[in-house]
C-alpha cells in the first residue's frame, strides 16, 4: 500500500497495490503540473480522502481532475463514464519516496496521438532525485 498527501496535507490518497510503473503523459494538463501517475480503480485500488476540487479538461470531457482546493496540488483523476471505473492519482504526492524510486518512467503521448512513447529507460529516481 502507498500513501499520498498534498503540500498542505488537506487531501490524501491510498493506493492498495504494488504499482510497476508510473507515467509521465506531456498533455497540457499533466505536463503543467508535472504529475507522475499510476492507475487503479477509484474506490478499489484508489482512494482519495479530503474535499477536492474537480476540473474537466477542455479537449476530453471524459476525464475529471482533482485538485486541493487549499494548496492547488493535482491529486488525481478519473473517467467520468461510471462504466469505465479508471483512476489514476500522482505519484508526487507519496509521503515515501524512497519506496517508489526504482519504478519506470513510461512516457505517453497525451498531447497528439494518444499512444506510448518510447522508453527511455528513467525511472522515478532520474526524474525526482
Amino acid at each position: 500500500m502507498l500513501t499520498g498527501t498534498c503540500h498542505c496535507g488537506a487531501v490524501s490518497w491510498r493506493y492498495d497495490a504494488r504499482p510497476d510503473q508510473a507515467t509521465a503523459c506531456n498533455c497540457s494538463m499533466c505536463a503543467k503540473a508535472g504529475v507522475l501517475w499510476i492507475y487503479g480503480a477509484m474506490g478499489e485500488s484508489i482512494e482519495i480522502q479530503g474535499p477536492t476540487t474537480s476540473f474537466r479538461r477542455p479537449d476530453t470531457h471524459h476525464l475529471e481532475f482533482y485538485h486541493c482546493p487549499t494548496c492547488g496540488n493535482t491529486i488525481g483523476w478519473r473517467y467520468r463514464d461510471p462504466e469505465q471505473n479508471r483512476a489514476a492519482v500522482n505519484l508526487r504526492l507519496v509521503d515515501d519516496p524512497p519506496s517508489v524510486i526504482g519504478l519506470p518512467i513510461r512516457h505517453f503521448d497525451g498531447l497528439d496521438s494518444f499512444k506510448p512513447l518510447p522508453d527511455d529507460g528513467k525511472t522515478v529516481r532520474d526524474l525526482w532525485f
